[in-house]
């Protein structure tokens, strides 16, 4: 486990100055942010549970900071993964604009309702400030549906979305569908467990999954992304319809002024005062010759 655990600190430092050394953090912001927060947490987080190890550890109350150091950086990524997910989806969908702003109002809406809904099925087994434990799990519960989703999605829409293996956006899912995997381990066996141990066979399992999780990503970062290519679709596609009906969709267009006809009524009763003037005239003269 140590020798995992020093595997993992060395590859989200390695991955995070090769994610903004290539610049790819200006096309994804939060997962630069992401890699970021894990590169710096992860060696401090090692080092505080080192020191709580340590026989004046527990006199000094370290196990209390690395608790909630742990759910802190936890809540923190749970907020970065939303913003990874839609800039993901955002990516996949950028040939197509109009069906990307339609999916990702109900991709919020569905985050929105995914979050609810674990926030109303938590246990809250704890008590006072350690409820923050039952809500992070809570969060990442609902956060990693949201990520197995969005893989299955692109898995099953590769060939209509024109979307190749080899794309950044398909590596940061795919990755991020191994990691719910391990979350949803993990999350399960500390639920099960009164008290946890580091050198729990699940315990290796997770880091494992973590590890080839960086693994794909580092992958990912360091071969050449395919050259970006126009999509080139028939206007019949079924595909380029659903495209430009999102699109129309919510957009008010111009406004155009159209006159109302005038009524029939008034146009009567204006014809029968000429007739009536044009009569009165004839008879006065007919009168006067």
């Amino acid at each position: 486990m140590s020798a995992m655990s020093a595997a993992e600190l060395l590859l989200w430092a390695s991955l995070a100055i090769l994610f903004f050394s290539k610049g790819l953090h200006r096309r994804f912001q939060a997962m630069g942010y992401y890699l970021a927060l894990r590169a710096i947490s992860t060696p401090v987080l090692m080092l505080v549970l080192y020191l709580q190890s340590q026989p004046w550890g527990i006199d000094h109350r370290v196990g209390r900071v690395y608790y909630f150091g742990f759910f802190a950086t936890y809540l923190a990524s749970t907020v970065l993964l939303f913003f990874i997910c839609i800039e993901v989806f955002r990516s996949a969908l950028a040939a197509f604009p109009g069906i990307a702003k339609l999916a990702i109002v109900i991709f919020r809406w569905a985050a929105v309702a995914s979050i609810i809904v674990s926030m109303t099925s938590i246990s809250y087994a704890h008590k006072g400030i350690y409820v923050i434990a039952d809500v992070s799990y809570g969060l990442m519960h609902s956060v990693s549906v949201l990520e197995l989703c969005l893989l299955a999605f692109l898995c099953l829409s590769m060939n209509a979305l024109r979307l190749t293996v080899r794309d950044l956006s398909f590596g940061i899912a795919l990755g991020f569908g191994v990691m719910s995997s391990a979350d949803f381990i993990i999350a399960s066996w500390i639920s099960r467990v009164a008290s946890p141990s580091l050198i729990d066979p699940l315990q290796f399992v997770y880091e494992s999954l973590i590890l080839g999780t960086l693994a794909i990503w580092m992958v990912y970062s360091i071969l050449p992304e395919p050259p970006l290519k126009p999509v080139l679709m028939p206007a019949s596609s079924t595909i380029y319809r659903w495209n430009e009906i999102a699109s129309a969709l919510g957009h008010t267009g111009t406004q155009v002024a159209v006159q109302q006809p005038a009524n029939s009524f008034f146009l009567s009763d204006v014809e029968r005062v000429v007739e009536k003037v044009l009569a009165r005239n004839m008879k006065g003269r007919e009168s006067e010759t």
